[in-house]
Formats: C-alpha cells, sequence, structure tokens
C-alpha cells in the first residue's frame, strides 16, 4: 500500500478505496493507482483486470548486452500502460530467426510489432520482410537501423552527433590520436558513427584514421581485440561502440600495463546499468533508452487506434556523462 501511495502520490486510504473499487475516486487519481499497480508489478485484484486490449510483438536482439533489457522493460511497461499484451521475442545465435518469431507473431494475431537492432539494421538484409508487413496494414515501428523503402517509423540514437561529442571531449583534453572500436561495418549505426568519427577528426593534421579505426564484434572480447589494434597503432584514448565493448578496452588495457585514465582514456556508448560502479567510472555516451522506447510504442498504438502518423525517422540526441576514465593526454 506504501509503495502504490508513493508511487502515485496519493494517501494509502486513497489506494485502498481503489483498490477495492469504492466511489469517491476521481477517474485520474484512480487511473494513476492503476498504474501504479502495474508498474511496480502487482497483480490486479480480479475485479480491477481488464481485459488485453490485443498482442504486440517486440522482436529484440539477445539480452546479454543490458541495452537491450531496458528497451524490452520501458516498451513492456508503456503497452501494458496503454492495455496491450507485450509478446516478447529474443533472438540468439542459432536460435529462433527472427522471420520465424514474426510468422509466429502473425498466427497470434497481433496488432502491431516493435523491432529494435532488427535486421532493418543490417545494409546486407533485405528490407522485403518489413514492406510485406506494411502492405498487410500492420503497424510497426523499428529502433535503431534507418533503411529506405519501409514505410514505417523509425526511432534512432543520432549517431553522428555522439561521435562528435565524445571527439570533442578527448580533443578539449588534448588527445588527437583517438581510437574508435565499434561492431561489424554492415550495421547502419555503425557506419553513421564512423562517418560521425570521420567528420570530427577531419581536420586533425597527420593522422590516417583508417588505422584508427577497429570493427570487431560488439562484445568484451571484440573490445579488448580491438583495444589491442589501436594502442599498437599509437591511440592515447578509445571510443567504444558500447558500454560492453568498452569493458574489454578496460580489460585490455589493463592486460598491456595501462592504467586508464592515465595512459589510456576510454569512452563508452549507451550509459547502460552500473557503468558508475566500475573502476574507473566510465565516461560514456548516454542513449535516451526511454524516450526512444516511449516513441516506438506511441507510433505503434497511435497507427492501432486509427490517428495518421507521420513515417519517417526520429533521431533522439545523445547525451556525454563524464565520469573518470578520461583525462588529459600525458605529456
Amino acid at each position: 500500500m506504501a509503495d502504490l501511495a508513493a508511487h502515485a502520490g496519493v494517501s494509502e486510504a486513497t489506494v485502498s478505496r481503489v483498490l477495492n473499487d469504492k466511489p469517491g475516486v476521481a477517474a485520474s487519481t484512480r487511473q494513476a493507482v492503476l498504474t501504479a499497480l502495474d508498474v511496480l508489478g502487482y497483480e490486479r485484484p480480479s475485479k480491477l483486470k481488464r481485459n488485453s486490449a490485443g498482442l504486440i510483438g517486440l522482436v529484440v536482439p539477445e539480452l546479454t548486452n543490458p541495452v537491450f533489457p531496458m528497451f524490452a522493460q520501458v516498451i513492456e511497461t508503456q503497452l501494458a500502460a496503454g492495455g496491450f499484451t507485450p509478446v516478447l521475442c529474443t533472438q540468439t545465435p542459432g536460435g529462433v530467426h527472427e522471420d520465424e518469431y514474426v510468422q509466429m507473431l502473425l498466427a497470434r494475431g497481433v496488432s502491431g510489432i516493435v523491432f529494435v537492432s532488427g535486421f532493418h539494421a543490417d545494409t546486407r538484409a533485405s528490407v522485403d520482410r518489413y514492406t510485406q508487413l506494411r502492405d498487410r496494414g500492420l503497424p510497426i515501428a523499428l529502433v535503431n537501423g534507418y533503411r529506405d523503402g519501409i514505410d514505417a517509423t523509425f526511432i534512432s540514437h543520432d549517431d553522428v552527433a555522439a561521435m562528435h561529442l565524445a571527439v570533442r571531449h578527448l580533443r578539449d583534453l588534448g588527445h588527437t590520436r583517438i581510437g574508435f572500436a565499434t561492431g561489424p561495418s554492415r550495421y547502419v549505426p555503425v557506419q553513421r558513427r564512423v562517418a560521425g568519427y570521420r567528420a570530427a577528426m577531419a581536420d586533425v593534421p597527420g593522422v590516417d584514421l583508417d588505422e584508427l579505426v577497429s570493427t570487431t564484434l560488439f562484445t568484451i572480447e571484440g573490445g579488448a581485440a580491438a583495444a589491442r589494434t589501436l594502442v599498437e597503432a599509437g591511440a592515447t584514448a578509445v571510443i567504444a561502440g558500447s558500454d560492453v565493448m568498452a569493458l574489454g578496452v578496460l580489460r585490455a588495457a589493463t592486460q598491456l600495463g595501462l592504467t586508464v585514465p592515465g595512459d589510456l582514456s576510454v569512452i563508452g556508448g549507451d550509459d547502460v546499468p552500473f557503468m558508475s560502479f566500475i573502476d574507473p567510472p566510465l565516461t560514456t555516451v548516454r542513449m535516451d533508452v526511454n524516450a526512444m522506447a516511449e516513441a516506438a510504442v506511441t507510433a505503434v498504438l497511435e497507427e492501432i487506434a486509427g490517428e495518421k502518423v507521420e513515417h519517417r525517422e526520429y533521431l533522439f540526441e545523445p547525451e556525454l556523462i563524464l565520469r573518470r576514465s578520461t583525462a588529459p593526454l600525458a605529456r
């Protein structure tokens, strides 16, 4: 009762009246308590249970990268608040394919699908799978990965701006040999970040940018491998394509006998939980997961409701979070 009252900003007596379905409570207050009930994970009393307005599919990559559970949690909470039941479909290497998940969701009569970093982010993958869904009139939202030819809502992190923030910070600290460790180059966000990195570094004299970009895997091991390559190329600072990769960069620095940030400055990406608790706390470029997830859900639900939705890409601004993994270049 206390948890619900605190979350909804009402008294425990008001919570009691709502849970017992008593009159005398304003509709907005009643809804605030019910929303708190759902958000905090409590089961509704049987008399207050509502029928689902329908199923919404949520297709995400593996959950080992903490940014994807962050998206899933916010999207599922927003869908539940809108009266829909989310169906989480998680892809794993060698597991169920995205297209198989989509066929399963269609067979269950879903009202819409939200895709997070799916095949729409892979430039080698066909967009036909998405155009076919749109031809059926199915509302979809595609998060992090824009492709031409799909009449749908795209929600993206501004990867170019993210790189400008990271590079500018390191250059202000005196670094000129700034390396970039990222995932496979076939992905749209990677291509955009590389373009942003090159633009931000274009006026640095005497620096071979080709040897300061390392594309590996979006894993700890990939970050470590990229860091070793970049340090060998003379990098005094490394920007990682994700916080998970940044953990690999930190590991490689320790193995190479380097201190962070004394010998090597490191910047991550996403700002997933616990990055402020590692040693040293990680400077990173925050992705606005909450706003992006809410926008994706809003676009799908509005289209389901028959409202006119402008199908375009919406870019969400990054934020540089300064901690202790970056420092001025040692002279």
